[in-house]
């Protein structure tokens, strides 16, 4: 594998993790955050707040384009689809 495309990977992960802090930070109301992720995961809305974790790629994914960092914004392209995958399992097998 190309060493841009493990970077975009790595930033899109990164990112994705940020995104669902900052989500839980907005809608938990000041809560510590893995309660956020509990009462999440209990009322079944643990996958919207994966998928707005996830937005942030978007601006990343751009950025590297913009940049003509066409490999890292292919792994940063491969790390959505597998908050995709994942957020989907868990949606459908919880």
């Amino acid at each position: 594998m190309n060493k841009d495309i493990i970077i975009g990977f790595l930033v899109g992960i990164i990112t994705t993790f940020i995104g669902l802090l900052i989500a839980t930070l907005i809608f938990g109301n000041g809560d510590d955050w893995l309660l956020v992720l509990k009462q999440s995961a209990q009322r079944d809305i643990l996958t919207k707040m994966i998928s707005l974790g996830a937005l942030p790629n978007l601006a990343i994914f751009f950025f590297f384009l913009r940049k003509k960092k066409d490999n890292r914004a292919q792994g940063v392209l491969i790390a959505t689809m597998l908050v995709f995958i994942i957020t989907m399992l868990i949606k459908f097998f919880n």
